[in-house]
């Protein structure tokens, strides 16, 4: 018998790891021993008593024994969260949702484009690209920050930009003392990141008005509709299409995204309050 979607799975807290002032990682032990998992998709957590929330899955598909979620503490249900520590249940639904296409766009440039937290959803992709990074061609990925202090996964980012076979560029929107590095819009960094074009796919996740001007700026370098993925993350509440609470037009977002090509939802992109 399938399990009841709207029924959460008591899970345990294995590691709780501050990344930032307002945003923490949690490590979640599988009761199964194992969590399959899709680059992209997401799950709703409930802190018991308090309510649920939609948080992307942030850890890598190929180790489904690691549940890994990182989150910013916005509101009571993520601020109740914060407060778990290694011993303590929470709930899990998930996992749900479409995908990063990964596996689809093998022998092409990949470029992944993230502002702030964006950078956790993306995350599981770019672990699967690198970790089968010879069925790819150029590998981009270009972060931006309201700040130094707020650069999420710094050592990881480092490592990434280590790779040889991997280019990384990171920004930030206003310096801090002792920042030597870029500052200015993400949307900066394309213009010089070498890809080719024609043959590119674009992940992209962020603020949706980062995401609106990345869209120009890969359009301006060639890079079409069709092969940029964006998600968007907004406005889910149950996670399976019966509250309409994340309705985008004719789509659900927690149903038909939260990863979507880019040209099937422009029309919407761009219409406030929708």
């Amino acid at each position: 018998m399938a399990r009841d979607p709207m029924l959460p799975t008591l899970f345990e807290v294995a590691r709780f790891r501050r990344e930032l002032n307002d945003v923490f990682t949690l490590e979640l032990t599988p009761p199964a021993g194992a969590f399959p998992f899709r680059a992209g998709q997401f799950n709703m957590l409930y802190p018991f008593g308090v309510g649920e929330a939609p948080i992307s899955i942030s850890g890598d598909p190929d180790r489904p024994e690691r549940l890994i979620h990182t989150i910013r503490a916005v509101g009571a249900v993520t601020e109740a969260l914060e407060r778990l520590r290694p011993g303590d249940g929470v709930g899990v639904r998930g996992p749900f949702g479409s995908a990063w296409p990964v596996a689809e766009v093998e022998g092409m440039d990949v470029v992944f484009v993230a502002g702030g937290i964006g950078l956790a959803p993306l995350r599981p992709a770019i672990h699967q690209v690198l970790a089968n990074r010879t069925r790819y061609g150029r590998v981009v990925i270009l972060y931006g920050a309201r700040s130094p202090e707020e650069i999420l996964y710094r050592a990881e980012l480092e490592r990434w930009s280590g790779r040889l076979d991997t280019y990384v560029d990171v920004t930030v929107d206003r310096a801090s003392p002792g920042w030597a590095g870029n500052v200015g819009v993400v949307t900066r960094l394309i213009e010089r990141a070498r890809f080719d074009a024609p043959n590119t796919a674009a992940f992209l996740c962020g603020p949706e008005i980062m995401m609106r001007f990345t869209v120009e700026a890969l359009n301006s370098a060639g890079v079409e509709d069709r092969r940029i993925h964006a998600s968007m993350e907004r406005n889910m509440k149950c996670a399976v299409g019966f509250c309409g609470h994340c309705q985008f037009g004719a789509s659900f977002v927690c149903k038909d995204g939260p990863v979507f090509r880019f040209d099937r939802i422009r029309s919407r992109f761009n219409v406030r309050e929708l």
